[in-house]
């Protein structure tokens, strides 16, 4: 009886927070499936990274916050549909609800096969910029969720060394704590410029933080 109170506890006080968040409100106000929108906002409009006519691929896009900013960095006036200048292709394990001129694809990106189809709807053109909001299903034991955060970041590393434009992207969820050294020199080997940053928008109480690697050092 005392851990299904302070369960109820827990998701009583997780709800009023989440409830009473402004970027809650906010997305539901401008239409954002989540206020993860304004955290790849924050660090667009401090870094200038998302520009009209630009090639994206958003990993681990559902259920979409990312794939809409970017639609809106790319229509004119910021619109939610309509024209669309750029191209964005989204991929994630669970499907999305569909968002208009955004290619998704839904499959694991860790399996080789994956990776062929998203090769394949790029058609051999160079990406600008490459987002991952990618994030592993957490076990509650630290060496094991440490070892599947630094895989899935490595694994966007490695896909935007060999799809990125010379002077293209990545930006890429982690987490603080076991790892993150090892992520940060990933990075420093990886990229010529490096800025990890923690948008206002992420929890004060989360360990997320942002790497967003600038001009990959390309073989």
């Amino acid at each position: 009886m005392k851990v299904k109170t302070k369960s109820k506890k827990v998701n009583k006080a997780w709800l009023n927070d989440h409830v009473n968040d402004p970027y809650v409100k906010m997305a539901l106000r401008e239409g954002y499936r989540a206020r993860a929108a304004y955290k790849l906002k924050e660090i667009d409009e401090a870094l200038r990274l998302i520009k009209p006519g630009q090639v994206v691929v958003d990993l681990g896009a559902a259920p979409g916050a990312w794939s809409q900013y970017l639609r809106r960095r790319f229509a004119p006036q910021g619109a939610a549909s309509g024209e669309l200048d750029g191209s964005i292709i989204a991929l994630d394990l669970v499907e999305i609800e569909p968002i208009e001129g955004v290619v998704f694809l839904q499959g694991d990106f860790r399996e080789a096969e994956m990776l062929h189809t998203l090769e394949a709807q790029l058609g051999g053109r160079r990406v600008d910029v490459v987002v991952s909001d990618m994030a592993p299903n957490l076990s509650g034991i630290e060496s094991s969720d440490a070892a599947r955060v630094a895989h899935l970041v490595e694994l966007a590393v490695a896909f935007a060394l060999g799809h990125l434009q010379p002077e293209g992207a990545l930006v890429c969820k982690t987490f603080h704590g076991s790892g993150y050294s090892q992520q940060a020199r990933l990075f420093k080997d990886s990229f010529r410029v490096v800025k990890p940053i923690k948008p206002k928008a992420s929890r004060d109480k989360s360990s997320e933080t942002f790497l967003v690697g600038l001009g990959p050092k390309l073989a």
